[in-house]
């Protein structure tokens, strides 16, 4: 072995086998160790799960495809509601030409029968399926939270009461409910009229049977919480019951709620559009993917495409969400391996 070019000192040697950063405030190369908070670690592992990255992509993409649906729509289609009689064979109601009527002007083809842009009930289908997924989840997020984060807290009674209302819930037959709820729906309600009455109606039905699934985890969470260290000291300095929910516990559980709440709002599109497929979702002429799967029943043979579009829409939408979800989940598990 070859000698060193030159002797190093004690403190040197000590710094080189253990491999400790220069001191703060002391001349020398190494770089201070700067501490990261847990969004930080989470982005971090984030950013290392492409699929989880790919989701995510494609869920931005949605978002925007559904708020500029007119501005896409008048670059690249024609009015979603406006019928084309033109581009139908008069004769078998079908439209003319392959691929179901596919074509610079028609980029997906046309609607059997009325000639609607396939293309454009599409992009605005995307609105109602993302506005009702999103805003059901927001509904039972914050209702699942309150309820959860108090019935673990406090105990007794108080936790009997929510749990045995979280038991019914789930076991309250919702699809039925729903279909019940919109046939007897009035066209106007609290100065909503026409969709807007059965979208109110498909948030608040979707959220309200939603929220038992995260009552359940945020008061499993706040279970293994509440006899923690931190919420003790607290106690002992003597802070209230609402500052320590709001202070001490709930920063605890945004993760798992973020994780449930992306893992939510796919399965709220498929509800969605499975209310819209059985006729209890908004209402004609309004664009919804359902809806769209609904009037291809009786058209799939003479034209397979127009069933193909608005599946792959709800197959990719949902798709994409959860590969999404997963990845969030993965990064925010403090004991997982990715």
């Amino acid at each position: 072995m070859t000698a060193p070019l030159h002797e190093t000192s004690a403190a040197e040697s000590t710094a080189a086998v253990d491999g400790a950063p220069d001191a703060p405030g002391t001349p020398g190369t190494g770089k201070a160790i700067e501490g990261r908070s847990p969004w930080q670690i989470a982005w971090t592992r984030l950013k290392r799960d492409k699929l989880a990255l790919a989701g995510g992509f494609v869920v931005v993409f949605l978002i925007l495809v559904a708020i500029f649906a007119p501005v896409i729509v008048g670059l690249l289609g024609h009015p979603p509601d406006e019928f084309h009689e033109d581009q139908i064979d008069p004769l078998f109601g079908t439209p003319i030409g392959s691929f179901g009527g596919m074509s610079s002007e028609f980029l997906l083809g046309v609607e059997p029968v009325n000639g609607r842009d396939v293309f454009s009930r599409i992009v605005y289908g995307a609105r109602i399926s993302l506005l009702v997924a999103c805003l059901a989840a927001l509904f039972a997020v914050l209702l699942g939270t309150v309820l959860g984060i108090v019935a673990g807290y406090f105990g007794g009674w108080v936790d009997a009461a929510v749990s045995r209302v979280m038991d019914v819930m789930l076991a309250f037959p919702q699809l039925l409910f729903t279909i019940a709820l919109v046939s007897v729906l009035p066209n106007e309600l609290l100065g909503l009229d026409g969709s807007g009455v059965r979208i109110a109606a498909l948030v608040l039905v979707i959220g309200f049977f939603g929220w038992p699934y995260v009552g359940r985890i945020v008061r499993g969470q706040t279970l293994s919480l509440r006899n923690r260290e931190y919420v003790e000291a607290a106690q002992s300095l003597g802070a209230g019951r609402l500052y320590i929910l709001r202070k001490e516990l709930l920063p605890n559980l945004i993760a798992p709620i973020t994780v449930y709440a992306t893992l939510m709002i796919p399965t709220n599109i498929l509800t969605e559009a499975a209310l819209s497929f059985l006729g209890a979702g908004v209402k004609p002429p309004t664009a919804s993917w359902g809806q769209m799967l609904s009037t291809a029943i009786t058209t799939y043979e003479a034209d397979p495409l127009f069933m193909v579009f608005p599946g792959l829409a709800i197959f990719i939408t949902v798709l994409a969400f959860n590969l999404f979800g997963d990845g969030v989940r993965d990064a925010l598990d403090p004991k997982g391996s990715r």
